[in-house]
């Protein structure tokens, strides 16, 4: 009986000290040293501290609105942004597909013989749906394109086209009320058309 009961304390202790060695085995994996960083740091009255710049975050409520007009209003908009931003999209896609294979000095003919190949191509596979669109729908396009091209839509005519094609299409737009040379602003005019982008990149509409 003492035997056992010898055996039995030995036991006892054996499992203990496996259990101490278990818990500085977790202490000292979490004390281990993690790869370091070299951080810029600035000093405020004489104390040095780190400094991380941080990317941009919008922020952005969820729109609240006192009249139901403008509750269908904020849709309407919702619908045309989503019709039309794949588009232009497409427009900075195609954009830099063109900077790519045309060089910038190439003569005017090479350029012009390239671009009437990529209206073909163009209107083949859009031109339906871009005949459809309204006039509202164009100017948020034409806004959109200037948004993802960081180009007026005028400037991009002027610059594939010619002046007198970009002075022509500028016309046109006039007539149904839209203006080529409109840019972009998601911080003043088109801060509500920004606030939907964001909300449909984050999937919330």
């Amino acid at each position: 009986m003492a035997i056992f009961a010898g055996n039995n304390l030995i036991m006892k202790r054996l499992f203990i000290f496996f259990l101490i060695c278990i818990s500085f085995s977790f202490v000292a994996q979490a004390q281990i040293t993690p790869v370091s960083q070299l951080l810029h740091t600035i000093v405020i009255d004489n104390d040095t501290l780190p400094h991380v710049d941080l990317q941009t975050v919008n922020i952005y409520g969820l729109s609240k609105f006192n009249r139901r007009n403008d509750d269908q209003q904020f849709w309407r908009m919702v619908m045309r942004v989503k019709k039309v931003l794949p588009y232009a999209r497409e427009a900075a896609v195609l954009l830099k597909k063109y900077e790519a294979e045309v060089s910038p000095d190439a003569r005017g003919k090479d350029r012009r013989v390239y671009v009437r190949r990529a209206e073909e191509e163009l209107m083949k596979k859009y031109g339906p749906t871009l005949r459809n669109m309204s006039v509202n729908d164009g100017r948020v396009l034409i806004k959109l394109i200037d948004r993802e091209t960081q180009k007026v839509s005028y400037d991009l005519i002027h610059d594939l086209k010619g002046g007198v094609a970009a002075i022509f299409w500028q016309g046109i737009a006039r007539l149904f009320g839209n203006n080529l040379k409109a840019s972009y602003d998601p911080l003043g005019e088109d801060r509500q058309i920004e606030q939907i982008i964001h909300y449909i990149e984050m999937g919330y509409i």
